[in-house]
């Protein structure tokens, strides 16, 4: 049994989703990983992770589009407005996802579906510095 532990650095250009999974599966390799757990987790409240479609751009379009709708960036509506227009609207984005991922690794790779990929969802408008804590046990 081993413990491996690993922060990856993404840079974000404002909203949206970046994909992710490439990076992991390459530590995955770069560690000979074979058979356990990988826990991910983002060390941020502004922004969150998820597993979605990496085939077809305009699900990510359609996702990031609801997001907006469903929690929309008005001052008149927030208390917390010490960052700007999008401070709490990414808070309340978070909480609404996920800020982390437990998956499978059977024969060294992440077990994900056909078209599934791992994305850092990023809720602020701003280029941001993100980090994601890898865990992996096996």
């Amino acid at each position: 049994m081993k413990q491996i532990f690993y922060e990856m650095i993404l840079k974000t250009k404002g909203a949206g989703l970046y994909v992710f999974t490439e990076q992991t599966q390459e530590f995955i390799n770069k560690n000979k990983v074979v058979n356990g757990i990988l826990n991910i987790n983002i060390l941020h409240t502004s922004a969150s992770l998820t597993i979605q479609e990496n085939a077809d751009p305009d699900v990510l379009y359609d996702l990031n589009n609801f997001f907006k709708k469903l929690v929309p960036m008005d001052n008149k509506l927030y208390k917390h407005t010490t960052e700007g227009k999008d401070d709490m609207p990414a808070h309340i984005k978070s909480a609404l996802t996920n800020s982390h991922l437990t998956l499978s690794v059977k024969n060294s790779r992440i077990i994900l579906g056909t078209w599934q990929g791992l994305y850092l969802f990023e809720h602020r408008l701003e280029n941001q510095t993100r980090i994601i804590s890898h865990h992996f046990i096996g």
